[in-house]
């Protein structure tokens, strides 16, 4: 079993807290993704897992065992790091070798497990080369390959698609998740790219200032944010959001057995770009009418820029259908698609039971 544990884990240099009071629970074999923007303390949580960096405090276990005061070697754990960190004198064969040879396991289980990495990564007709012949995309794989020859309980990424291009890291993002699906080994990933956290992931954990903002699958996190800063880092394009006046100046209908609305005059009220369609002219409900003032076309969709209200909208239509820039396009969106929140907390208002009939906002 290579479950993890993190309890209560705090990370500061000096006087500056960079990880706080971090707890969770990583099941055997579930592959867990850091993710959030730079800072957010996630490749600080994989290195003190990894060994790397001390603890300031609390407790991190792998399989049940208490690893603090463990060092690398000792936590049955290998590592792919954004830099691949391969050794330029050395054959591929010989890098993917190295960390077997130091661990003094049989030259005929070495060349065994040297094999069969480099048939699963797609790496035996360049074993002879040296790494310094090799792309960019095979290098990673080389360092992928270096890490599973150690067979370990847990494998932990960080970043390892970063220097790659936009067409490799697909490439390779798959090849992990195939690599997964192999080997089924418990895998903690860290990433600021939403896509490779929403593709890869059992669970994402998503940070904001070294504190967790949700854990959930990626359906969940996508579907159900609990906060704003969630609902805006998750998907692309992004989250619009609009100041709503419960007074009943704002105009849109918002629906009051879903939402938590009592007592609030303001709420924040957010629609996905994919969630608009054409208004049609005797629909009057939740209507935004703007002018376009930018098109960005991506192929069978495009996002068009709208002013609406002093505010600038993302709205994805079908390309057939795109307005000109400088024409009025008339919107609206399923109130079902709705994600509102506390103008100040940035809180989801979502009741745990969501009803069905409306209440004008």
């Amino acid at each position: 079993m290579a479950d993890i544990s993190f309890r209560k884990v705090v990370k500061k240099f000096g006087e500056v807290g960079v990880v706080h009071d971090f707890s969770l629970e990583v099941t055997d074999r579930e592959f867990i993704v850091f993710l959030g923007p730079s800072g957010c303390g996630k490749s600080t949580l994989l290195r003190m897992l990894a060994g790397l960096e001390n603890i300031t405090g609390g407790e991190i276990a792998i399989g049940g065992r208490v690893v603090n005061d463990l060092t690398p070697r000792e936590r049955d754990i290998a590592m792919v790091f954004q830099n691949y960190a391969l050794y330029p004198h050395m054959s591929v064969y010989g890098n993917i070798a190295f960390g077997l040879k130091r661990m003094k396991i049989a030259k005929a289980e070495i060349d065994k497990r040297v094999h069969a990495a480099a048939a699963t990564l797609g790496l035996e007709p360049f074993l002879q080369r040296k790494s310094t012949a090799l792309s960019g995309g095979q290098q990673q794989r080389v360092a992928i390959a270096r890490a599973i020859v150690k067979t370990p309980g847990v494998f932990l990424f960080d970043e390892p698609l970063s220097n790659l291009d936009a067409k490799l890291r697909n490439h390779m993002r798959v090849e992990i998740a195939r690599l997964h699906q192999r080997l089924n080994t418990t895998t903690v990933y860290v990433t600021h790219d939403q896509l490779e956290a929403m593709t890869l992931a059992d669970r994402i954990v998503l940070l904001r200032d070294g504190v967790i903002q949700q854990v959930g699958t990626p359906r969940e996190i996508f579907e159900r944010p609990l906060t704003q800063f969630v609902a805006a880092f998750i998907g692309t394009p992004a989250m619009n959001f609009i100041d709503v006046d419960l007074r009943g100046n704002g105009g849109l209908v918002l629906d009051r057995t879903r939402f938590d609305l009592d007592g609030r005059s303001k709420v924040v009220a957010g629609i996905r770009p994919a969630h608009f369609r054409q208004a049609p002219p005797q629909e009057n409900t939740n209507i935004i009418e703007g002018i376009v003032d930018l098109i960005e076309f991506l192929g069978n969709e495009a996002l068009i820029s709208l002013q609406y209200a002093g505010i600038e909208l993302g709205i994805l239509v079908p390309a057939g259908q795109c307005p000109a820039v400088g024409d009025k396009a008339r919107m609206t969106f399923d109130a079902d698609n709705v994600h509102v929140f506390d103008a100040e907390s940035g809180m989801s208002l979502r009741r745990p039971e969501a009803g069905r009939s409306r209440a004008v906002a």
